[in-house]
This record gives structure tokens, C-alpha cells and sequence, in this order.
């Protein structure tokens, strides 16, 4: 079978990759020069199948509210007549309830943790590096009443089979010696062992890679130019680089899917919701920077050390696809590490950077068949994408090929939305 993927982000080009695997001829089209280098190039690094709650849920939209107008929101709404962004405020609105939270919460898990496996199988298969860090993810908190509404979610998802302890402030110092200088304003944390963290841009890299020496062709600075309809399938992909036919099609354009698939008629509700991080190259001594990858849910900001690199990150604003660094929200992030790493390296030397993460009302990617028979979908992952990027394409992969995937990927396609 031949298979057009559309995106060579990490999410892109691990379909194309299970894809290839699969023994099917695959051309990846992509309108950057490379691959991942969107919203997967300088994301905060952490592959968290144990952080798979949805922004939306039961508290949320006060915390908005009380957010207005801050440079330094962790979610900020630019809010103007953008009827797209309207229409994905009142689905995200009707999530924000505690059992549209858990049922999501669920869903996501299931994918997460499969993709984890996947991701290790994968990994041992091919043997590359990309930094990675196996040391589990720690989540601090310095608010007791949020420390407090965390826990019940620890709960839930030890049942789904995640490894979750619950910590308090002499144990984050335990598990991360880096933290000592703010144990005082710790209330306690909880770890997940089993969480990773590594550089999704060199490990797309390495898979796009390992993808071309299975056969696949990837079209580097093509841009989409029409999705060609015949009946209640896809006839062609017209492109600035000509037509590609193919017997199926697989849009994984991250944020721009939605753009593509307007053209059709397919009304997706992914945003955009621009992310930011700092890297700055470390310096000092051995507890300079923290060694394990971190959530700091005050500032909603996470922290992971890539190699010889610390990656801070976090925010997320609703600016539609403006994807330019906002100096004050980037300078922000790198205040905060600073603050709580002094001596991990050099202010001077930080690199900021901006991306856009696809996102879906209720924070579940869109993974499957769409009403054109052979038109598929694997987007939508929101902060996920690197997280989820292995199992979904592996799930996306078997349904192309007609075969039931390994995971339950009920409540995961488009059909959910309408």
C-alpha cells in the first residue's frame, strides 16, 4: 500500500516510520526544510504517560479569570473575534467538569502509557540516543490547596496502572538534591518513577533517519496546496511540488491540520496554543541542575536537562498562529529557572524559542478515520505530542493497514465532536 503522511514532526514521523516498518511505500511531505522543527523542535523534553490530565477540568475557568491581563498567565487567552477559538472555548468549557475531566483523563492515559512501551521497544530495537534521562519526573508543589486537589488524581490513576507516590518537601529534596535551596517554600510532591525525559528534535532526527533507510521519501519544503476529493475518498494530494497519489493519507500537521482539512469541509477543533522555553547551557557543579525532570505547578513550568543543557518550559497562550517570541513571557521562564537553579549556567547564554501545540477542547488527541475512507487523522496531542508520539503511530499505522491496534482507541476519533 502506498501512504502519504502530511508533517514530519515527531508525531508525523514516528506514523511514517511504523508505517515503512509495515513493508508500505510512504512519502512524507513536509513544508519545512527538516523535520521537527515545529512545535517538536524545543518543547520541554519530558515523555509523562503520568501527566496525562487535561487542561480542562473543574477549576479551571475561575483560574483563567483570575489570569486576565497578566503577562505572566500560564494560560493566556488573547480574546477577539476569532470564531475558531470561540467554538473551542465552548467545547473546553463543557469539559471543565470533574467527570468529563476523568473520563478524558482516561483516555489520554491509555494512549500515553501504551506509546511509553512502544517507545522503549522501539528505542531498544534501534539503539539511538536523543539525551534521555530515565530517572521518573517530580512534581513539586508550594500551594497546600493545590497540593491537596492534586492527590485525588493520584488515585485514579494508580488504578489505570501508573506508579505514583505521594512525597512530602524532605522527600522532593530526596529525589532531586538540586531543590535544597527552596525547601522552605515546598509542601510536598509527587514522583512518577517510571516517566522520562529526553530531546524530542534529535530523536525525530534519528527516526526520520531509520524511516529513509526502510524505503520512505521525505519531501522537505512542500507546501500543501489542496486535498483532492474523488466520491468519499481522497484522489490526490496537490502540492508546490506536484501531485502525489496515493491509497491512503495520514494528516499529522500538528496545528495546521485543521487549516488543511477546512478545504473539506472537516470542521476539527484544534487550536493552536503557543508554548514557550528556554535552554541554557549548564555550568557549575553537580547539583547545579536538577538531575531528575521536574513540574513546578505554581508557575506550571517544567524543567528537564538535555545532555549538557537545561530545558525550561511552559505557558500556554491563545494568540491564534502567531508562533513569534514574546520577550516578557520567555524572560519570564527564564527568570523562574534561574530563581530556583543560580548556578546552573550562564543567563546571558539562553536560547528563547515559541511553538504552537495543537490542542483539543478536551485535551484527548484525534487519532483515526475521518467520513473520506481513506483520509486519517493523528493530531490534536496538545503538550503530549512527544509523550504520545510512538503510540499513536503505531495505532494510526495498524487502522491504515486495517488491523485492530494493540490499545483501546475508544472515544479518540474525530466522530467524538459532532
Amino acid at each position: 500500500m502506498k501512504v502519504v503522511v502530511l508533517g514530519a514532526g515527531v508525531v508525523g514521523v514516528a506514523t511514517a516510520y511504523y508505517l515503512a516498518r509495515a513493508g508500505h511505500e510512504v512519502v512524507v511531505v513536509e513544508r519545512r526544510s527538516g523535520p521537527a522543527l515545529e512545535a517538536s523542535f524545543a518543547n520541554g523534553g519530558q515523555i509523562s504517560a503520568n501527566h496525562t490530565t487535561p487542561w480542562a477540568g473543574p477549576g479551571t475557568p475561575l483560574k483563567a479569570l483570575r489570569w486576565l491581563g497578566r503577562t505572566d498567565a500560564p494560560l493566556l487567552f488573547h480574546l477577539r473575534a476569532d470564531p475558531a477559538l470561540l467554538v473551542w472555548l465552548v467545547r473546553f468549557l463543557a469539559n471543565c467538569t470533574g467527570k468529563r475531566m476523568r473520563e478524558n483523563t482516561r483516555k489520554a492515559m491509555r494512549l500515553a502509557l501504551y506509546s511509553r512501551r512502544e517507545l522503549a521497544a522501539l528505542r531498544d530495537t534501534l539503539g539511538f540516543e536523543y539525551d534521555r534521562v530515565s530517572r521518573g519526573i517530580l512534581h513539586i508543589f508550594r500551594s497546600q490547596a493545590e497540593y491537596d486537589r492534586a492527590l485525588p488524581q493520584v488515585e485514579l490513576m494508580t488504578q489505570m496502572g501508573c506508579v505514583r507516590q505521594v512525597v512530602d518537601a524532605d522527600g522532593c529534596i530526596d529525589i532531586e538534591p538540586a531543590l535544597a535551596s527552596v525547601r522552605n517554600d515546598l509542601v510536598g510532591g509527587i514522583f512518577s518513577p517510571d516517566d522520562e525525559s529526553g530531546d524530542a528534535h534529535k530523536f525525530t532526527l534519528a527516526l526520520a533517519s531509520h524511516t529513509e533507510a526502510l524505503g520512505a521519501v521525505f519531501r522537505y519544503g512542500t507546501t500543501v496546496e489542496g486535498i483532492v476529493v474523488d466520491g468519499e475518498r481522497v484522489g490526490a494530494l496537490a502540492t508546490s511540488d506536484g501531485r502525489y497519489t496515493a491509497d491512503a493519507y495520514v494528516v499529522a500537521a500538528g496545528s495546521y491540520t485543521p487549516l488543511l482539512l477546512e478545504r473539506l469541509r472537516i470542521r476539527l477543533p484544534v487550536y493552536p496554543a503557543k508554548g514557550y522555553s528556554v535552554t541554557i547551557p549548564l555550568a557549575g557543579g553537580a547539583h547545579a541542575a536538577p538531575m531528575v525532570s521536574l513540574i513546578d505547578d505554581e508557575f506550571k513550568m517544567v524543567y528537564s536537562r538535555l545532555g549538557d543543557r537545561l530545558r525550561a518550559a511552559g505557558t500556554a497562550e491563545f494568540a491564534g498562529y502567531d508562533d513569534s517570541v514574546s520577550e516578557p513571557r520567555a524572560r519570564f521562564l527564564l527568570e523562574k529557572a534561574m530563581t530556583l537553579f543560580p548556578r546552573c549556567g550562564d543567563s546571558a547564554d539562553a536560547v528563547f524559542w515559541a511553538g504552537l501545540r495543537p490542542s483539543t477542547p478536551d485535551g484527548v488527541p484525534v487519532i483515526g478515520p475521518t467520513r473520506l475512507a481513506n483520509l486519517f487523522l493523528n493530531t490534536g496531542h496538545g503538550t503530549l505530542g512527544w509523550t504520545m508520539a510512538c503510540g499513536s503511530g503505531r495505532v494510526v499505522a495498524d487502522l491504515v493497514a486495517g488491523i485492530e491496534p494493540e490499545v483501546n482507541v475508544a472515544g479518540l476519533a474525530f466522530d467524538r465532536f459532532r
